[in-house]
């Protein structure tokens, strides 16, 4: 019998229209399942009182603290008047401030010695914290009913503290819940019998009941426990499935050919290449001589050579007959993978013309924003297969490109791509082409295994020979303006040696900018210099350059690059900037993939507190990759206490980006991490922590994969069939599909 139903009601059944609306809209909230899912953040015990020293500003906090004083104060010659409470539990106290008409129903309740429940938010008056006009609820017995009920129903049991919103406090939920809960015992368990008896795990309609309403702290830890198991199986078998599914597809088998074009290539290599190279080079190949699809994601650090692994997996596939097509997420940087290639290939890249090598194909490049004759050159020389490798952006993808043979196709930077867009170019292939994802953004195993869990892991972690060292440094302009005086000061200096130098701002800086948002922030709090910092517009490329040309680099040759320049005009910048007619370059990000001048050594990255660490540690990438050591400077005006500081500080002390990426992780939790097109995850993910939880990701994934080995369609297993079907709502699959 199936009881699902019972879970997926709809809460306004249950809970009435306006709260019911106001739990969808601010917190996602729809049926008595994702409300029985809405699980605590936090318990406070009855006796114990929170610490109102460690409140955070500005955010939404409930507290359990005892009132020590209140008295109502006029003003405005006395025809105004507020309430003012002061609250107090062992680390501290609390303000609380009550005006007008609202003030006589808290003067009666909020008695001094009265515990209750307060929620609001955070703010600053007079220096001191305070909440305004929160919304209480008491927790001592006096004489009324209501009271000597809440104490009943909350004698000796740990009160939860759910995830609020201002429009919904934390013990409303709780009401809430105590309505939906007798319902989580229809709840079907996913997991398999046996494996919820192997690791001595508590029944799902249990562990509901013991995360909402524990009595003790192992209750809470027992439905912890079981909960992180069902969020990490029920994705894993989702995976596993994605996986298994992949395996009954058929390709066409790419080995490269004895004596073909791969052996030339690597005869006429000036390099040998490194033992990571060689042995994720050994994985591909392996992968391509099977007879279903490779799914495999390449990552490695900025300068690790994926694009040379790449381009001998491309050369395989064109040995054996196929064509091999490269998507690059900008214009700048298919054009810059074109020319790379081109070069590296040599005479193997003239297929036809004269002068090519024996065994040579043609390497063509797709944008959008090439001519019509020699874009149609293009179209043709892929449709005939006279061209074995395409190297494009998204325009590849477009109705009109036909391949000869698609046999491989490469991501590059996979994050910016949507699904669609990939299956597009994989649809393009007579049989399901081969795929290889890349990646610069070094990723935690735990994270790989949860957001690419359908794909097979490939990783870079040596650096080729001649890559040279990165000295990284933080720039506090707004305590050390000598600081960033002397940071011009090398710039002069590297120019001045014969190399170049990238200077990174945050925005473009023009009319089209958006203008800053008016009022955002409470008059109290701008009094932070931190907050100072982040309240003056990001620096902008343009004003810059023009301040660092009539300035600190008079005499230099500057140019701007940016987003919104022509491709054309960009293209011309690059090509000035690499062929070393440019000394600096002031851009945006759009550097921060792919663009490689071995002659740049310097980079100075403006409000660099405004950027991630991943992103921070993808833009240093782009110095040091000749034989001159890099340096790059974080420029900050944040003081020297605050978070951001501190996270700039982790990026200049390691260049490993597999621990920054930890760290970074750490710090922003997975939602940030996982990103808009894992949206589907990380909403999935309430309980399981990426990092903290890796062993129970990994067991997991063990589990799932044996499971769909022996039982690809969950025939015996329809209550697990059921919470995937929950899971994969029409986001998620798509996350799903990125296979």
């Amino acid at each position: 019998m199936d009881l699902v139903p019972v879970l997926e009601e709809p809460l306004k059944k249950l809970l009435g229209p306006p709260t019911a609306k106001v739990m969808a809209e601010h917190l996602g909230l729809h049926t008595v399942g994702d409300l029985l899912h809405h699980y605590p953040r936090r318990y406070a015990e009855r006796g114990e009182l929170t610490r109102l020293a460690d409140l955070p500003l500005d955010e939404h906090v409930t507290v359990v603290a005892q009132v020590a004083t209140a008295r109502v104060l006029r003003f405005n010659g006395g025809s105004g008047q507020r309430l003012e409470v002061t609250i107090t539990d062992g680390s501290g106290q609390l303000q609380l401030v009550f005006f007008g008409r609202g003030i006589h129903k808290p003067h009666k309740d909020l008695l001094p010695g009265t515990r209750a429940m307060f929620a609001g938010k955070v703010g600053v008056f007079n220096r001191k914290m305070q909440l305004a006009h929160p919304a209480y609820q008491l927790l001592t017995a006096d004489s009324s009913e209501e009271a000597a009920e809440t104490v009943g129903s909350w004698a000796g049991a740990l009160l939860p503290i759910y995830p609020a919103t201002a429009k919904l406090e934390s013990w409303k939920i709780a009401k809430a819940v105590d309505l939906v809960l007798p319902s989580a015992r229809e709840a079907v368990d996913p997991l398999p019998e046996s494996l919820r008896e192997g690791r001595d795990l508590v029944p799902l309609p249990e562990a509901l009941l013991k995360i909402h309403r524990p009595h003790t702290k192992a209750d809470i830890a027992d439905a912890r426990a079981r909960l992180k198991w069902d969020e990490a199986f029920v994705l894993q078998v989702a995976l596993a499935r994605r996986r298994f599914a992949d395996t009954q597809l058929t390709a066409v088998p790419r080995a490269p050919k004895p004596d073909g074009l791969l052996t030339a290539f690597d005869a006429k290599l000036p390099f040998t290449l490194t033992d990571g190279q060689r042995k994720v080079s050994k994985e591909i190949f392996d992968d391509l001589a099977t007879d279903h699809p490779m799914h495999r994601l390449l990552q490695g650090e900025v300068g690790s050579g994926k694009t040379m692994v790449a381009l001998r997996a491309m050369l395989a596939v064109v040995d054996s007959g196929g064509q091999a097509a490269m998507l690059a997420p900008t214009e700048v940087l298919a054009q810059q993978h074109h020319r790379s290639i081109t070069e590296m290939m040599g005479e193997l890249a003239q297929g036809g013309m004269l002068g090519g090598a024996e065994h040579s194909t043609k390497v063509v490049l797709l944008t959008g924003s090439m001519g019509t004759a020699a874009r149609r050159q293009a179209l043709l020389d892929l449709a005939t297969g006279e061209a074995g490798i395409v190297i494009g952006t998204h325009a590849l993808i477009e109705d009109k490109v036909q391949f000869h043979d698609l046999g491989l196709v490469v991501v590059d930077e996979q994050h910016r791509f949507g699904v669609e867009q990939r299956d597009a170019l994989r649809s393009k292939g007579k049989q399901p082409p081969h795929l290889l994802v890349m990646t610069a953004t070094p990723i935690p195993r735990t994270v790989a295994m949860t957001v690419f869990g359908d794909l097979e892991t490939s990783v870079l972690d040596q650096l080729p020979a001649g890559r040279s060292p990165i000295a990284s440094h933080v720039v506090p302009a707004a305590d050390k303006p000598h600081f960033l005086t002397r940071a011009w000061e090398r710039v002069r200096e590297e120019v001045g040696k014969g190399h170049q130098a990238y200077v990174v701002c945050p925005r473009i800086g023009d009319d089209e900018d958006e203008k800053p948002k008016k009022g955002g922030k409470s008059a109290a709090k701008k009094q932070s210099p931190e907050d100072e910092a982040e309240k003056r517009p990001p620096l902008a490329v343009l004003a810059v350059a023009e301040e660092l040309a009539r300035g600190p680099l008079h005499g230099i040759k500057v140019e701007v690059l940016h987003g919104r320049m022509q491709p054309d005009d960009k293209d011309a910048v690059m090509r000035r900037f690499a062929a070393g007619e440019t000394d600096v370059l002031v851009a945006t990000t759009v550097i921060e993939v792919g663009v490689n001048v071995p002659n740049a050594t310097a980079m100075v990255i403006m409000d660099a507190d405004r950027f991630g660490v991943s992103q921070l540690h993808q833009l240093r990438g782009r110095v040091g990759r000749g034989s001159a050591p890099g340096l790059c400077l974080l420029v900050t005006e944040m003081p020297e206490a605050s978070p951001a500081r501190a996270r700039l500080g982790a990026v200049a002390s390691t260049l490993d980006g597999f621990e920054l990426s930890r760290i970074d992780l750490e710090q922003r939790r997975e939602g940030d991490v996982l990103g808009q097109a894992q949206s589907g995850v990380r909403s999935s993910l309430r309980m399981l922590a990426v990092i903290e939880d890796e062993e129970i990701i990994a067991e997991a994934r063990e589990e799932a994969t044996r499971v769909v080995t022996a039982d690809p369609d969950l025939e015996r297993l329809p209550a697990l069939r059921t919470a995937l079907d929950a899971l994969l709502d029409e986001e998620r699959e798509q996350y799903l599909d990125k296979g």
